[in-house]
């Protein structure tokens, strides 16, 4: 088996495969599928292979689906025999015995010439038994709907424990640093007083949120249930004589094995595809905090307050001996960029089916689905690892607060000034005028210190004295307002949610390339 292939002959280069023949002017090869296969399996899946987990992978590889698909008929098989059909047990036992038997070379060669996967499989396995009784009064969609739908449940849960894996990892790092003041920047441009902790924990709660919504989707999900070509049920209403009581048993007993709560009712062929989205939706969801916080430790590695970790061996640049670049977080914003494209692929297939369905979404599902899936569970597994390892300098930290100081202060000094008598705008402006000229005479270099205290208590708008501003400023300087309580209560209340998922504690990423 193979197909005919068209090859380009580029200077002397030959073509070492069967001479067919010529057709349009063109040269036409015999292929072997073997060969086919071959070549297609030295064209790697990135995200697969280099940053996803084994777990992900397994549930995902053609192998885990096709154990899925055998369990799946097997289970179908037992309920209907318990159900009344006339099914031999000696045939359940025999597909039981050959479900592990899996040659993907084979299934593949039999849908070379089915051009149908579904029906390949149903031979290789009625073929490996020796009976012919799986997928009686089911269609494809039966199938391939309702194992895919596990699919995704069972990765859905390895993305929820890696997700609370991680949020634990940032309430421990965030409590470390609760108390550690730094300079706050709206706009990159310096604020107000924060903690190391607070700015941590403002990125978890973000993935809090997506946490508790990934829980919704979870514990709601329906699968698509045993229903048929196009949605009614009719093949399996006529496989028990009429017997629509026998019908809704057999999908409740499917709907156990699956280990699902609900199936849809009114569906035609396909389960809607705004599913899908919804999926994809929440890891963006999932990705956002991770991601706004590894630009922010880029920026902050800029300026060499803390850093993603080095680790003994690692090399910076082939080039620069002296780089220690923040790849690891440069990493998770291009994981977050690939899932803002798989949204959209999704989103094209949510609202574009026709009738009772068609299979224009296959081509689009078999690219998303997976590697959505790939992507997030590297993206988490990075986002702790980075977390584990990531420093912060005090020193350098410190530097930046003295230089930034009084700026920082502002907002303080103008209540100050309210409260002593000042208009509220003339004091705003005030201290405006004194705060830009400052900022700009130091980056002239006409001043090597900051001075804006001593220029704010000259001016007679405020109404404060030069003693009662340099204790404002002090004051102020390390003051970051309820920072400390909001670390705190952002970790009790991950810590608190985190004990539905006991395995997440102990969640430990391996070593990421």
């Amino acid at each position: 088996m193979g197909e005919f292939v068209e090859f380009v002959r580029m200077g002397k280069e030959t073509v070492n495969f069967p001479f067919f023949g010529r057709m349009g002017g063109r040269e036409l090869y015999f292929l072997p599928f073997s060969q086919i296969q071959e070549a297609m399996e030295n064209i790697p899946n990135v995200l697969a292979g280099r940053y996803a987990s084994k777990a992900m992978c397994d549930v995902w590889s053609a192998e885990g689906r096709i154990k899925l698909e055998r369990d799946y008929w097997i289970a179908v098989l037992r309920a209907q025999k318990e159900l009344g059909l006339d099914i031999p047990q000696e045939a359940i036992d025999a597909y039981e015995r050959v479900k592990g038997e899996i040659n993907l070379d084979s299934i593949n060669e039999r849908e070379a010439i089915t051009r149908h996967d579904v029906k390949a499989r149903i031979e290789e396995f009625c073929d490996l038994a020796g009976h012919e009784h799986i997928h009686k009064g089911l269609t494809s969609r039966d199938l391939t709907e309702n194992v895919e739908q596990l699919q995704i449940i069972q990765a859905l849960e390895i993305v929820r424990n890696k997700a609370v894996a991680a949020l634990l990892t940032l309430a421990n790092r965030a409590e470390e640093w609760k108390s550690l003041v730094i300079t706050a920047r709206t706009h990159n441009v310096p604020a107000q007083p924060t903690t190391m902790g607070k700015r941590l924990a403002m990125f978890g709660e973000d993935l809090l949120l997506a946490v508790r919504e990934l829980d919704r989707i979870i514990d709601n999900y329906p699968v698509r249930g045993l229903k048929g070509p196009v949605g009614t049920q009719m093949d399996l209403l006529t496989l028990f004589e009429g017997d629509a009581t026998k019908v809704a048993s057999l999908e409740d007993s499917i709907l156990d094995h699956l280990g699902v709560g609900a199936s849809l009712d009114a569906i035609g062929q396909v389960y809607p595809r705004g599913l899908d989205f919804e999926v994809v939706s929440v890891f963006v969801r999932l990705a956002s905090g991770p991601s706004s916080f590894a630009k922010t430790l880029r920026i902050m590695a800029g300026h060499e307050l803390a850093s993603e970790g080095f680790a003994k061996g690692q090399v910076g640049s082939s080039a620069m001996p002296h780089k220690m670049n923040s790849r690891s977080c440069e990493r998770i914003n291009g994981f977050t960029a690939i899932l803002k494209g798989h949204l959209t692929m999704a989103g094209e297939l949510a609202g574009d089916q026709w009738n009772e369905g068609d299979v224009s979404c296959s081509v689009v599902r078999r690219v998303f689905l997976p590697d959505s899936f790939f992507t997030i569970d590297g993206l988490l597994d990075t986002f702790i690892t980075i977390l584990n390892q990531m420093e912060v300098y005090p020193a350098v930290i410190a530097q930046e607060n003295e230089r930034y100081g009084p700026f920082l202060a502002t907002t303080t000094v103008l209540m100050e000034a309210v409260k002593a008598g000042a208009g509220r705008e003339e004091a705003h402006e005030a201290i405006k005028d004194h705060a830009v000229q400052t900022v700009r005479d130091l980056r002239a270099g006409t001043i090597t210190s900051n001075d804006l205290v001593a220029r704010l208590g000259a001016d007679s708008r405020l109404g404060l004295s030069a003693e009662q501003l340099a204790e404002v400023m002090g004051r102020a300087q390390s003051m970051t307002g309820l920072a400390t309580v909001q670390v705190e209560n952002f970790c009790a209340t991950v810590r608190e949610e985190a004990q539905n998922f006991p395995d997440a504690a102990n969640y430990t990423p391996g070593a990421i390339l």
